[in-house]
């Protein structure tokens, strides 16, 4: 496989090398693999900390910025950060008005986030933890117990991150985290396996002319395999996946992201599927945000996420935002 790197052992360290040079709004601790706002800690701001397995870019780290993130904590590809990136971080971006994890339902990340949330607790940081657990294709896979947290978690993060911009108190935050990701759900479809640094090759096998339905993060089995769909076809069950389960009565807000290796051509063609299964089920849409935002290396594929919003959530979905991977309202 060809790759655009030096070598797989300092792919991440070249990366934030990268981040760190073209953005300068923000401080990036390459050796302890931190990211953080430059202003921060914001005076009388909660904090915003996430993280996770690199190779999903530009989650997180490139979601750092004011109305969204304070710090995000990059672990090695598909692994989770340790507990003491998300303790330095929590000191990085505490005002003394506490801090947020925002977590993805993995069980490396939740095992480590309540780990550090100990630690930072036993500093003298007050902190709260959200779970982020929106897909639903599967229960319980090669990562996670329950579901796993997947488009969501960029829902959540914008949301959370308005409100903390706004002064929002911590319990206020969280609460508006935990609604968020109480009121989304995704579902993820790949045409090809992605491709990790360390293997150099497929990290499953996806034979030629099949799609894997409901597709992790990570590559982890879905619900079931067929032979290659339209995208017509694949909007309809998708789609139809998330509403029997989210059933929504206000309007939505629609993430049709690509995995990493779709092309926009494609994933607007998608999105009219989208729009148009959503039509047929009298779904009225507030929102589309179309692109790559989390992302599975070079799979090819696409995932859809929606989130019912009442007009406080949509308010906050469109406060400004400046971060290298979302940028509106600035």
């Amino acid at each position: 496989m060809k790759m655009l790197i030096n070598v797989a052992e300092t792919v991440v360290a070249d990366a934030l090398r990268g981040l760190a040079a073209v953005h300068p709004e923000l401080t990036v601790d390459i050796d302890n693999r931190v990211i953080v706002r430059r202003d921060a800690p914001v005076a009388g701001k909660v904090g915003l900390v996430s993280g996770g397995g690199s190779g999903h870019e530009p989650l997180h780290g490139g979601f750092v910025g004011p109305g969204m993130l304070d710090a995000a904590c990059p672990g090695e590809v598909f692994t989770s950060p340790v507990p003491d990136q998300m303790v330095r971080a929590a000191a990085a971006v505490d005002s003394g008005e506490g801090v947020l994890f925002i977590v993805k339902n993995y069980t490396g990340d939740v095992l480590n986030f309540d780990m550090a949330a100990e630690l930072a607790e036993d500093e003298g940081v007050q902190v709260a933890k959200v779970l982020v657990n929106d897909d639903v294709a599967v229960t319980d896979s090669l990562y996670t117990a329950g579901r796993r947290g997947t488009g969501a978690t960029l829902f959540v993060e914008k949301i959370a991150g308005a409100a903390a911009e706004e002064g929002a108190p911590l319990d206020r935050v969280a609460a508006l985290a935990r609604r968020v990701n109480e009121s989304s759900r995704s579902f993820g479809v790949a045409l090809s396996a992605c491709t990790t640094p360390a293997k150099g090759g497929p990290t499953f096998d996806l034979p030629a002319g099949e799609l894997e339905l409901g597709v992790g993060i990570h590559g982890e089995p879905g619900r079931e395999r067929r032979s290659m769909m339209t995208s017509r076809e694949i909007a309809d069950f998708a789609v139809a996946a998330v509403l029997e389960d989210l059933r929504p009565d206000d309007p939505v807000l629609v993430l049709v992201n690509g995995m990493g290796a779709t092309p926009l051509l494609e994933l607007y063609g998608f999105a009219a599927e989208v729009h148009r299964v959503l039509g047929e089920r009298r779904v009225a849409v507030a929102r589309t945000l179309v692109g790559n935002y989390v992302t599975s290396l070079d799979m090819a594929g696409a995932s859809v996420t929606l989130c019912r919003v009442d007009e406080e959530l949509l308010r906050l979905w469109d406060a400004p935002v400046r971060t290298a991977g979302l940028r509106w309202g600035c």
